[in-house]
């Protein structure tokens, strides 16, 4: 299985080559580390730089800053190939949102100092949103960036960041005028390595998603250069949000419809093993049924996804197109997730079998990204325009 519908017109002899060398890639170098990562709760460093050496994530960054210079559909097989091998673990998916967020309105200067580094992995990032009082709701964030001399002080607190243990390069929405609303939020880069007052807290215990480091980040009178603030001016942080968020839901459908196809291949291979009463389980009308069911709904999903993906390339994927393949797809993997634990009987509770983790790790996939009732709320209020 393969993340291109046969149809897909984005398609090209490129985009192929890319998928090869990116499922082999994953299986000799993700695959085998799966358990020790989720045993240590994160990801080795020196997996980010064989990923960089590799190419993997070089795929939609310009060629001048060490890129290969496609488009955004190469993250988009990135991200799927990783979640084809049944894993959701490594922090790729927020590596390639901050990526975008600096080729699309950081200053030459920026992209000099940083593309290079996270395309050869060198660099690892994270975007800090959340806040132990604020989820989606960005536009009340209390995280603050006041102007002191040539630069910014930040204060405040984030919860929930994926990569927050490894994070080099922390994008920060922060408030620059309190008083403004939407209008005073803006995206600030903290480079961690010599930020006085930056702090991290622990590496958050969590359902699933063990290999992943999630963290608490602190922020206290943390001085950055004026030249860190992400665009050209303050204020535009909230709309710069709004302009990505299509991509960061679009990725973890793309996640989502990966991890089906994983746990549909692992669960055909149970049942046709696995004898009950002298059958196969494979030979049962309830298997068989079940199974077609979770067949179609992946292959709704990946017609879905494949239209999402040639939308985004063409800077046509609005936030309400997005919000539904999020909702969709993730309702879908945790439907199919379900049936194929089910399929296994008691071995699909056993952590020993990959889809007992891919149960786990799919929950979570409702919820971050903005939760699906707040998808439902976004797609609702397009219908009302």
């Amino acid at each position: 299985m393969t993340l291109f519908s046969p149809t897909a017109a984005w398609v090209q002899d490129e985009h192929k080559m890319f998928a090869e060398s990116c499922a082999r890639f994953m299986t000799d170098e993700l695959a085998p580390n799966q358990d020790k990562w989720a045993a240590q709760g994160m990801v080795d460093r020196d997996f980010w730089l064989k990923a960089g050496e590799a190419g993997i994530m070089a795929g939609a960054i310009p060629e001048e800053y060490g890129g290969v210079g496609g488009g955004i559909s190469f993250d988009a097989i990135t991200a799927y190939e990783q979640a084809r091998k049944g894993d959701i673990g490594w922090g790729y998916g927020i590596q390639s949102i901050v990526t975008h967020y600096v080729t699309a309105y950081g200053t030459d200067a920026q992209k000099e100092r940083w593309l290079p580094k996270l395309t050869s992995g060198e660099m690892v990032a994270a975007i800090a949103m959340t806040e132990p009082g604020t989820g989606s709701d960005l536009k009340s964030v209390r995280t603050t960036a006041t102007k002191d001399g040539n630069g910014y002080l930040i204060n405040g607190s984030k919860i929930f960041i994926t990569n927050g243990q490894n994070a080099d390069l922390v994008i920060v929405v922060a408030k620059t005028d309190k008083d403004a609303g939407a209008k005073g939020v803006s995206l600030i880069a903290v480079e961690t390595a010599d930020a006085e007052g930056y702090s991290r807290g622990r590496n958050l215990k969590k359902m699933g998603m063990k290999g992943n480091d999630t963290s608490e980040l602190f922020f206290e009178d943390v001085k950055v250069p004026a030249d860190n603030l992400l665009g050209h001016e303050e204020g535009q942080g909230f709309y710069q949000l709004m302009k990505q968020l299509p991509w960061e839901r679009l990725v973890i459908a793309i996640t989502a419809l990966g991890s089906i196809d994983f746990a549909l291949e692992e669960t055909l291979r149970y049942v046709k093993e696995r004898k009950a009463f002298g059958n196969r389980i494979m030979d049962f009308q309830n298997t068989r049924f079940k199974l077609a069911e979770c067949k179609t709904k992946a292959e709704v999903l990946r017609s879905f996804i494949n239209d999402c993906i040639a939308r985004l390339e063409l800077g046509e994927l609005d936030a309400a197109t997005a919000s539904m393949a999020k909702y969709w797809g993730t309702e879908v993997q945790n439907e199919v997730m379900n049936e194929c634990v089910q399929l296994h009987g008691g071995y699909g509770y056993m952590q020993e079998y990959p889809i007992s983790r891919m149960y786990t790790d799919a929950r979570v996939q409702m919820i971050y990204g903005g939760t699906n009732e707040i998808m439902k709320e976004l797609i609702a209020r397009s219908l009302d325009d």
